[in-house]
């Protein structure tokens, strides 16, 4: 990449966003970040504000009167811009759907007439109802019925996949699609009902630890750090173009045992209490059993395999 281009990611404000952001930084990039800071926060970026390489433009892709531009002048995009979190699911569907598609679309349209590499975050909730015991990037997916919200929220990333691979097809931009599970670190907030960051609060406070459901279904968490490394390799990695991939953590955990081990780590006189999906969120709530990704098409391609033990991401999150 051309030193004097620079590498335009969206969302850069947000958790994972301000780790890449660090990392192409200190990697000797030239970055610019749009970011509404709707659930982002220049917090975020406190270590880099000051950072005479950094540009961050506050407002909505859509709304970036500089976006051909900028664009034209990017050696890469992340596009890492997205509503997320169960909770903002279920309270603000429609800005959800709006941001995860009509975003998406407008950035696509302009990094095709480059074109420019372009890797697309996306999630594992595509994957939907499906109960196989460990996630396949070819796999079928299952998705739930339109009335329970979270299923619009995985459609709308679904869409951001299809629209990202018809651009690959039609006009030929090279696009990476990384579909994460359950990436955790510092600067995550519970602010929208992510798990880790709400139960090291409570810890820290010895209060409750509130499991929902039965606390029996199982996540695989991976470090922020690794899923930037992951990311980096893969846009910078041709032979990704064009493909979808798991970007994961592989030791399956059941959330009370997430809850416990949090307790133990931080030496915490908390408990556990159990919390049902209809008390937490909404009648009907659907959660899935288990999601497990297999990360094998990931190593094969960029070597990639996550650093860090679930321990230790509770410790360094702990941390900040």
């Amino acid at each position: 990449m051309s030193p004097r281009r620079h590498i335009l990611v969206t969302g850069g404000a947000g958790f994972i966003g301000s780790h890449l952001v660090e990392r192409l930084l200190r990697e000797g990039q030239r970055v610019v970040v749009i970011d509404d800071l709707s659930t982002g926060s220049r917090t975020n970026l406190a270590p880099v504000l000051a950072h005479p390489e950094l540009r961050l433009i506050v407002g909505k892709i859509s709304a970036c009167v500089e976006l051909p531009e900028l664009v034209a002048e990017a050696a890469a995009i992340y596009h890492l811009a997205a509503a997320v979190g169960v909770d903002l699911v279920i309270q603000a569907p429609i800005h959800v759907l709006a941001t995860n598609q009509h975003e998406t679309e407008v950035l696509l349209a302009q990094a095709a007439k480059q074109p420019c590499p372009t890797l697309v975050a996306s999630t594992s909730e595509v994957y939907g109802k499906s109960e196989k015991d460990v996630f396949c990037e070819d796999d079928d997916l299952l998705i739930g019925p339109p009335h329970h919200s979270r299923w619009g929220y995985a459609c709308s990333k679904l869409m951001d996949e299809f629209l990202a691979l018809a651009y690959a097809c039609e006009c030929h931009l090279p696009v990476v699609i990384a579909r994460m599970f359950n990436t955790v670190g510092p600067r995550q907030t519970g602010r929208f009902g992510m798990v880790l960051p709400r139960f090291i609060a409570a810890a820290r406070q010895n209060a409750p630890l509130r499991v929902f459901g039965d606390g029996r279904q199982t996540r695989c968490f991976c470090y922020v750090q690794d899923t930037v490394e992951a990311l980096i390799r893969l846009l910078n990695t041709p032979a990704a173009y064009g493909e979808i991939f798991n970007v994961g953590g592989t030791e399956e955990v059941t959330i009370c045992e997430l809850a416990q081990l949090v307790i133990r780590t931080l030496h915490s006189r908390s408990g556990i209490e159990l919390v049902s999906y209809e008390q937490a969120y909404a009648p009907g709530f659907e959660d899935m059993r288990r999601r497990k990704p297999s990360i094998e098409k990931l190593a094969r391609t960029i070597g990639f395999y996550p650093q860090t033990s679930l321990q230790e991401i509770i410790r360094r999150t702990a941390a900040q």
